[in-house]
C-alpha cells in the first residue's frame, strides 16, 4: 500500500491542498492529529481530509482543546487564543468529529499517535532519550507520531548488552528498521526553519518511508490569519518555518 502520512495541519488549507496535489494517488491517508489549531480554515481542512480514501486520524492536543476536552490554561497564550477562536468558529458537526477521534490507532502493524506511545496527546518526542523511554510502550514494531512539527526518524538497535536509539532527519527514501518511531513533520506549521509543508509516503509492503516537502502559498494563509483575528504570531512564523 502507498499511504499518505500527514500531521499537524492546523487549519492551513493552502498547505493541505499543496500536499494532496504533490502526493498524487495513494491507497490510504493517515493523519497523526492536530487537524485544527493555529490556522484560519479548520472546517475546510476537516472536511477535505475526511473525503480522502481510506482516511484514518488520531486526536491531537489542539483537536482536543477545540472540542473542550483540555483546559485552555494548559496552553501558551497564542495557542489558548487560537483554541478559543476554534471553539467559536468550528461547526458543531466538525467539533463532534474532533471529539470522536481516538487517541491511538493500530493498523497494518503500525501504531498511530499524536504525541507519544505512553502519552498519546501531550508528550513530545524530540530527542533520542525521549524516544528510548517510549519504545517499550509501542505495541507494534513501528509507531508514527506528530506534535513536534519536525520530521525525524528514531531507530532502536538491539546490542549484546543494551539497546541503542539513533535518530536522523529523513531525506528521500529510507528503509524502515524493525523498531522505529517516525515523524513526517507538519503540513501547516513547520518548525525546522523550512517553510515548506512536510509530509511522508509510507510504502507498507516494502517498508519504505519517503520524506517530502512542498512549497505552498504562505502569504495566502497569512492574509487569512490576519483577517480572521487569530494571533499575529500564527501568521509571522509561517514564512520562517518556526
Amino acid at each position: 500500500m502507498r499511504i499518505l502520512i500527514i500531521s499537524d495541519i492546523h487549519g492551513n488549507l493552502a498547505a493541505m491542498n499543496a500536499v494532496l496535489e504533490d502526493a498524487g494517488v495513494v491507497d490510504a491517508a493517515w493523519c497523526l492529529g492536530d487537524l485544527v489549531g493555529y490556522g484560519p480554515n479548520p472546517n475546510e481542512c476537516i472536511e477535505r481530509v475526511r473525503s480522502l480514501q481510506n482516511f484514518r486520524c488520531v486526536k491531537g492536543n489542539h483537536d482536543a482543546a477545540a472540542a473542550g476536552e483540555i483546559p485552555l490554561e494548559a496552553f501558551n497564550l497564542d495557542a489558548r487564543l487560537s483554541a478559543e477562536w476554534n471553539q467559536i468558529n468550528i461547526t458543531s458537526e466538525n467539533l463532534e468529529y474532533l471529539s470522536s477521534l481516538p487517541s491511538t490507532w493500530t493498523e497494518n502493524k503500525v501504531t498511530l499517535v499524536h504525541g507519544s506511545p505512553r502519552d498519546p496527546v501531550w508528550e513530545y518526542i524530540l530527542d533520542w532519550y525521549s524516544a528510548y523511554l517510549n519504545f517499550p510502550h509501542i505495541p507494534t514494531d513501528i509507531c508514527l507520531v506528530g506534535h513536534t512539527h519536525i520530521p525525524m526518524i528514531f531507530n532502536l538497535e538491539p546490542g549484546d548488552q543494551e539497546e541503542f536509539v539513533w535518530m536522523q532527519v529523513p531525506s528521500g527514501r529510507e528503509e524502515v528498521s524493525s523498531k522505529a518511531i517516525l515523524n513526517p513533520g507538519s503540513v501547516g506549521q513547520p518548525r525546522d526553519q523550512d517553510a515548506r509543508a512536510a509530509y511522508a509516503i509510507y510504502e507498507s509492503e516494502l517498508g519504505i518511508w519517503e520524506a517530502h516537502r512542498v512549497v505552498y502559498n504562505v502569504s495566502e494563509t497569512q492574509a487569512l490569519i490576519r483577517q480572521s483575528g487569530l494571533p499575529e504570531r500564527n501568521a509571522s512564523r509561517l514564512e520562517g518555518g518556526w
